[in-house]
């Protein structure tokens, strides 16, 4: 089994660059560290070039051949993605209407056999992003859906300003957009403790520039995010073309499924899984999603 998967890493991975299957080798301690020093600092780490040439190439073919697959529902959220409490005060950031634009391509309609399943599945991989956010060990998200999906935002929609509900999120563009469709986020806006609301409703109205950073992403780059303490969206896409990106959706502790409610909105359904699970909470703080 074990050539079996570095055949697959080879085959995907840029291994001279990025040698997923030998982390006893020199390069693998290197690039956890420069990982965890970004993710560390920043709060984020882009990994450029982290497929092989042919595989970087077959990726956004692939992926747009499912992007139908994508349950469409424009509708108006605010940052944390549930109903207005009637109890935060005028001014609160969950008061802040936004039109959320993005789909998602669920994980069973992502054929195996493809680019982002064979790496979402590899042992080594997996291995290494656990590495670079200093975790003894990731499991697979085990909700059917969320596992693994291809976000879709077609020209004059947007991914609007949220968290997320993970500590951790690993992400790759499979497909730019002609403009717009930029990746932006605010660092460690808050904290475990803090929900940081004077910040974040600047962002959200407009006078929080100078908490705003913007990542060129580009298909086939890695990306490593700290996305329940940053603040981030993806602007505007425009031009003709969708942007898409894949969303690989590990956890630390294992068994881990998304609620019934966040489910039907991001996939218009729900499994029997969702259902089992909707009594248990995973969360290891008390912010707002």
């Amino acid at each position: 089994m074990g050539a079996t998967r570095t055949t697959v890493i080879d085959r995907i991975v840029n291994e001279q660059d990025y040698p997923l299957a030998d982390p006893a080798g020199e390069t693998w301690p290197q690039l956890v560290k420069r990982a965890r020093r970004d993710l560390a600092a920043t709060g984020s780490c882009v990994l450029p070039g982290f497929l092989h040439p042919a595989a970087r190439d077959a990726l956004g073919p692939q992926c747009a051949s499912i992007a139908g697959h994508a349950y469409f529902d424009v509708e108006t959220v605010n940052v944390y993605n549930q109903p207005p409490d009637p109890s935060w005060p005028p001014g609160h950031p969950g008061r802040i209407p936004m039109r959320r634009g993005n789909a998602f391509v669920p994980a069973d309609r992502i054929p195996p056999g493809f680019i982002i399943a064979q790496l979402y599945a590899s042992e080594p991989f997996q291995r290494f992003v656990a590495g670079c956010f200093d975790l003894p060990r990731l499991y697979p998200l085990a909700d059917p859906l969320a596992c693994l999906c291809l976000n879709v935002i077609r020209p004059g929609q947007e991914h609007p300003w949220h968290f997320d509900t993970n500590e951790f999120t690993v992400s790759m563009v499979t497909q730019q957009p002609q403009a717009g469709g930029v990746f932006e986020y605010c660092p460690n806006l808050r904290s475990a403790g803090t929900e940081n609301f004077t910040d974040v409703s600047d962002v959200l109205t407009g006078r929080g520039e100078r908490l705003i950073r913007r990542l060129p992403l580009r298909p086939g780059d890695l990306q490593l995010f700290r996305g329940r303490y940053s603040l981030h969206r993806v602007s505007r896409v425009q031009g003709g073309t969708d942007r898409h990106s894949a969303i690989f959706a590990y956890c630390e502790q294992p068994g881990v499924v998304g609620t019934v409610a966040r489910t039907r909105q991001l996939f218009g359904r729900v499994l029997p899984e969702h259902l089992a699970a909707q009594d248990r909470s995973g969360r290891g703080d008390r912010l707002l999603d």
